[in-house]
């Protein structure tokens, strides 16, 4: 009975000790980092590599955790890292890898040697997101432009057609109005035997005649 006793005792105390420590969990440091930090994180990377960052955390005696130190190491430490003054060739890269593969800035990073994901991220979100609205809008402005240009072109041809018809019209309405009857029964340059059958038409029609 006692023996049975002592084991629910010794199980509760570890029960306890186990919740104890989840409660006792090591607080780490967060905000910026100091230069003292920076040289151990390098000193200890320098000697076990870049890997396993929370071992490297525990042994740089850093109060931060893995994923800070690994952060701090490939966005700020890193030996070949580079700042600023993206060239237009890696700003032309960014956008065909943008349009392939979307906001995976790590990805994209791993293709532009030297820059980390956290500055190609930033440098997207400050100039060519808005510099690609831009031209959007300037191509959009663009092309209404042309499509007006197209419509004026086109009323104008219309106009010019209809001038034509009317003018056409009118041509045909004078040369119909310039007709002379007189002149046209004119027969004095006409020869003698050209107007026999003049003469003819205007004898007097003999059943005519009888008639009356």
């Amino acid at each position: 009975m006692a023996s049975t006793t002592d084991k629910s005792i010794k199980k509760e105390v570890s029960r306890l000790e186990a919740k104890n420590k989840i409660y006792t969990k090591k607080e780490v440091s967060k905000g910026a980092w100091t230069a003292e930090e920076d040289r151990k994180l390098a000193e200890v990377i320098e000697i076990h590599g870049a890997k396993r960052w929370k071992k490297l955390a525990d042994k740089s005696g850093l109060n931060r955790c893995g994923k800070s130190c690994r952060l701090r190491w490939l966005n700020y430490l890193r030996p070949n890292i580079k700042r600023g003054n993206i060239s237009a060739q890696e700003e032309d890269l960014i956008l065909r890898l943008h349009k392939l593969l979307g906001n995976r800035w790590s990805l994209i990073a791993g293709r532009l040697p030297g820059r980390t994901d956290n500055e190609i991220k930033n440098y997207w979100n400050s100039h060519l997101s808005k510099k690609i609205k831009q031209e959007k809008q300037r191509g959009a402005a663009t092309v209404e432009g042309c499509n007006a240009q197209e419509n004026k072109a086109e009323e104008k041809v219309n106009v010019e057609m209809r001038e034509e018809e009317n003018s056409a019209g009118g041509v045909a309405d004078s040369e119909k109005i310039k007709f002379d009857v007189d002149e046209f029964f004119d027969f004095s340059n006409e020869s003698a035997l050209n107007l026999e059958w003049i003469s003819k038409f205007l004898e007097p029609d003999q059943d005519f005649n009888d008639i009356i």
